[in-house]
């Protein structure tokens, strides 16, 4: 399977997570209504990390819990434990083999804190040192890329959101990701005629700025990996607000910027921050569900409209990897043989 069957996958693997352990879920919701937890921590690498990122911002805004990404080389590098017993440790891997990732979870365990594994392996080192384990039901994933992981990665994490805090509202919502992965999907042909524009171009797309706020932050920075790893693009995400305190002085002429920008809290600043972009002859490629705000870029790719603010990571996502796939092809690059790089990483 190629990279762009996987991708060209995902709605139906979003379906395969939405019914996958309904009952571990639910055991890890008993206990911590029985055993409350101040915090969570995350601990991630890569592409599993921009999941975390995700995770900070849903579970911060919908409920109301502080999470903080591990530092795995505090315990694998320093052998120190942070003190994790009021927490829920969450390690996210799509292979759950990492050692460092895996050595977290240990340490939490130790503790007797709640341990919680998000993997597509529930056979894997990772999953046998939680106490709860959500399986990503992604199906093989063989492209060194991770693209269905990373969407049922965050379906995951939506769903332990519900778990955590029931909505009736909130889980209707959910069941229509599918259908809005599907949608976004639509837009292969024209993000592929966007990329072999933009490759043709003069210094040939190979650097860029990515930047996303609130919970298209997470967007931003899995964007950027993929047009990395697979396009050979040097792309430095931000979040709009930390982009603003200095690293804007870097866009000039030639070094396009790729902004998101749906409808939400964050789209004032988005806005303003186009205004300021246009004004100074910088370049930008837009992805939102507004034609309003499309139109304040010179190029643009749409996304489904009425998908809720905190599930459109899930769907905002879906266009920036067709885009990366088609760069990477207009480039001269295989992205089913990424540079130096392979399938799974055992960081220690």
């Amino acid at each position: 399977m190629s990279l762009r069957d996987e991708i060209l996958e995902q709605p139906e693997a979003a379906r395969r997570q939405l019914a996958s352990s309904p009952d571990a879920l639910e055991a890890l919701a008993a206990r911590l209504r029985s055993e409350p937890v101040e915090s969570v921590v995350v601990a991630a690498r890569g592409t599993s990390d921009h999941a975390a990122i995700y995770a900070q911002y849903l579970l911060g805004v919908r409920n109301r819990l502080v999470v903080g990404l591990a530092t795995p080389s505090v315990v694998s590098l320093y052998g120190a434990e942070p003190r994790l017993g009021r927490a829920l440790v969450v390690g996210i891997s799509q292979s759950g083999a990492s050692p460092d990732i895996v050595g977290i979870v240990e340490a939490a365990a130790r503790q007797g804190a709640p341990t919680l594994a998000i993997t597509n392996d529930p056979a894997s080192p990772l999953a046998r040192a939680s106490d709860h384990v959500i399986e990503l039901e992604s199906g093989p994933e063989l492209a060194v890329a991770a693209t269905k992981t990373y969407t049922t990665s965050l379906l995951a994490i939506a769903r332990l959101s519900l778990a955590l805090d029931p909505d009736p509202t909130a889980a209707a919502a959910l069941a229509t990701v599918p259908e809005a992965m599907d949608a976004a999907l639509g837009v292969e042909a024209d993000v592929a005629a966007l990329a072999g524009e933009l490759a043709a171009a003069p210094g040939s797309f190979d650097r860029c700025v990515v930047v996303g706020r609130g919970f298209e932050y997470a967007t931003a920075r899995e964007w950027a990996l993929k047009l990395k790893e697979l396009g050979q693009v040097f792309a430095d995400p931000y979040s709009a607000a930390d982009f603003l305190h200095g690293p804007i002085a870097l866009v000039q002429s030639g070094i396009p910027v790729l902004v998101l920008a749906p409808e939400g809290e964050a789209i004032e600043g988005q806005l303003e921050l186009l205004r300021d972009l246009r004004e100074r002859g910088v370049d930008t490629v837009v992805v939102s569900d507004v034609p309003g705000t499309r139109d304040a870029g010179r190029w643009s790719i749409p996304i489904p409209a009425d998908v809720p603010e905190w599930l459109r990571p899930v769907v905002s996502i879906v266009p920036a990897q067709l885009f990366a796939y088609s760069l990477t092809l207009a480039r001269g690059l295989d992205p089913d043989s990424p540079r130096a790089l392979s399938k799974v990483t055992r960081t220690v």
